[in-house]
């Protein structure tokens, strides 16, 4: 019976890997924000199809530490990388109040991953030390703080190899894809694409791990100042105000000055306004009427009507003259000196 439940579930473990792959790489390359939740519909859909297949792998006890990296089938190979995807969708994960277990978690899996390809000699590199409790992280913290320039220039040209070799493995990875996802590689070929997966997983898995401790790192000692500044130290107590008395007169003097005999009383509105009741501003001031408005106006008008009258009579007059005396010559009329 547990033989055909083995091969009723050999089927379906390819296609949960690679459904799982297809989610990681979607999550990769999406271009959504990272907390949006269409990407952590798939970072937990992943998650969950690579929990699956880790259960499948370890009913099928398809790898033993008794094993040489030879004996491994080459479609197999591939199965080793479900640690390494599970802690990097775990990292993907974006809830602030469980960061510090998500990272903790996926630095488990990436160690897990390491582990793994360091015990079947897939390449050679140093295993991250293994942290455990807050205590060994402040250990290791100031073990590295005070790190010799030596050992840190070693650490960066370590990188720059690494980084180098990744580039070729990328490269590499790209001219096999075809042939090996259609199908028509040979098994040396397989089993180069796959074994070079596993070389590229390595060198993330490393980035990841010194990522995930300074990450740690800070969130540890952010909490720590969170609790100190909450804890039940003593308060400092202000020192007493001494007390002061602001009086009218202190605030009159700062308003309008000290010194002088007498302080205004009043605004320019309220005296012009008593004065207006008393009828006691200058005629320019007083406003009129409206009925001396209506004589004034009226006047105005009369005199100048007046002024028009008298202009059309003079110049009526002056035309008359003008034709009579086109009509009549010098000295018409006069007839005194006549001989």
């Amino acid at each position: 019976m547990a033989t055909a439940e083995d091969e009723l579930l050999l089927p379906r473990l390819p296609d949960l890997f690679e459904a799982s792959k297809q989610l990681l790489d979607e999550v990769e390359v999406a271009t959504e924000p990272t907390g949006s939740r269409l990407v952590q519909d798939k970072v937990f859909k992943g998650l969950d199809l690579l929990a699956k297949v880790a259960e499948m792998l370890s009913q099928l006890d398809l790898f033993s530490q008794n094993e040489d990296f030879e004996e491994i089938a080459s479609t197999d190979l591939k199965y080793l990388l479900v640690p390494a995807f599970q802690g990097a969708l775990a990292m993907k994960q974006v809830n602030p109040s469980k960061r510090l277990d998500h990272l903790q978690w996926a630095r488990e899996h990436f160690i897990n991953y390491l582990t793994q390809c360091h015990n079947y000699h897939v390449a050679e590199f140093e295993l991250p030390k293994i942290k455990n409790n807050s205590a060994e992280n402040n250990t290791v913290s100031s073990s590295m703080a005070h790190r010799s320039f030596v050992a840190m220039a070693s650490q960066r040209q370590a990188k720059i190899e690494r980084y180098k070799q990744k580039k070729e493995t990328e490269h590499r990875l790209s001219a096999l894809k075809s042939g090996v996802e259609s199908g028509q590689a040979d098994d040396e070929h397989v089993r180069e694409y796959y074994l070079l997966h596993l070389q590229r997983w390595i060198d993330i898995s490393l980035e990841e791990i010194e990522s995930i401790d300074q990450e740690i790192k800070i969130l540890r000692e952010k909490g720590f100042s969170n609790v100190a500044s909450t804890s039940h130290s003593p308060r400092q107590e202000r020192p007493p105000m001494k007390p002061f008395t602001l009086t009218r007169d202190m605030a009159q003097a700062k308003v309008f000055g000290a010194g002088y005999p007498s302080l205004a009383t009043m605004t320019v509105n309220d005296w012009y306004e008593q004065h207006q009741k008393c009828g006691t501003l200058p005629d320019q001031g007083i406003i009129k009427t409206s009925a001396e408005f209506k004589i004034s106006a009226h006047q105005q008008e009369d005199q100048e009507q007046k002024k028009e009258d008298d202009d059309e009579k003079t110049l009526h007059r002056a035309r008359e003259w003008d034709e009579w005396k086109d009509t009549h010559p010098r000295g018409y009329g006069n007839r005194q000196n006549m001989g």
